[in-house]
């Protein structure tokens, strides 16, 4: 399936070439045309839209705000806006893609289809974004989400390494590209289904619901799409790229896996599902914590 997002400015193309050849990104040429316009959207949602909107949606809580949390609720309404266009985009993507779902190990480590590369450049368009204003803020977003953005750029730039070969392995001019497990690249971006709920969760806190029955609905709803999403499906789709990747290294053919290219990406995803059950602990504990202190603190009073 064609990228149906508008052709990239043979200038784009012409001008990220060089950069492209040299890190052997062979499909980045095609996909900036989404990454920048991305990048630059979401700064302009945290800069102008989220304080905008907050302002009135919020009137008595978000001009309040210290500038630390300001800038945490900011980035919390780019996440939501990003999280629900990227998972409308990719599940639209995978269902209506129909070459996705006729690839054989081969063609899910080294396919490529424009649709699915589109989907990885709106996405590393964000994680790029993401990755600045951590490293901007690194005081008010922790170590950790700056180790999460880095691995999660990795991966989506990883995407559009390509590889060297002959055309007889894939039926499409567009797969000639062969970008590293770009088939992966599409389903591990569903991870954010359960971003809207974790970002519904944070702002029920400071906007006064903590313990409410609103945020006891979210917060069962962020457990369930977070542990489906990230520790099922991420999980099971980490298994199923460890299994083609190991197949490709033992099966090198035409197009042998770089054995720097597997560590780094592996490491990476590895890093994010290790990050993902830790965190989905933390979120035990906190939906918990919420809705079990007013029972202790009946329980103090009655002694």
């Amino acid at each position: 399936m064609r990228d149906p997002f508008f052709p990239p400015p043979n200038f784009l193309v012409r001008a990220t070439n060089p950069l492209a050849k040299s890190l052997a990104l062979k499909t980045l040429p095609f996909h900036t045309h989404e990454i920048l316009p991305a990048f630059c959207f979401y700064q302009f949602v945290n800069r102008i839209v989220s304080p905008y909107v907050s302002a009135r949606l919020a009137p008595k809580t978000y001009p309040q705000l210290s500038r630390k949390t300001k800038i945490n609720w900011n980035v919390h309404f780019v996440s939501m806006v990003q999280s629900i266009f990227i998972n409308a985009l990719a599940l639209w993507v995978i269902y209506a893609d129909k070459e996705r779902s006729s690839m054989d190990w081969k063609e899910r480590v080294w396919g490529y289809t424009g649709a699915g590369g589109m989907v990885q450049g709106f996405a590393a368009g964000y994680f790029a974004w993401d990755l600045l204003v951590t490293v901007w803020d690194v005081d008010v977003h922790g170590w950790g989400a700056l180790f999460h953005a880095a691995s999660a750029l990795t991966v989506s730039i990883m995407g559009f390494v390509g590889a060297s070969g002959h055309s007889n392995m894939y039926t499409t001019a567009e797969t000639l590209q062969r970008p590293f497990v770009n088939y992966y690249g599409v389903n591990l971006v569903l991870y954010e289904l359960s971003t809207p709920f974790l970002n519904i969760h944070w702002w029920l806190d400071k906007v006064g619901m903590t313990g409410s029955t609103l945020q006891l609905v979210n917060g069962i709803a962020l457990l369930a799409t977070f542990g489906g999403s990230r520790l099922v499906w991420g999980t099971y789709q980490n298994y199923c790229m460890y299994k083609d990747i190991w197949k490709a290294i033992n099966n090198p053919g035409e197009l042998p896996v770089p054995s720097w290219l597997a560590l780094a990406y592996l490491a990476s995803t590895t890093a994010l599902s290790c990050l993902n059950f830790y965190w989905f602990s933390k979120m035990v504990q906190a939906v918990a914590k919420r809705f079990d202190k007013p029972n202790e603190e009946q329980g103090g009073k009655k002694k």
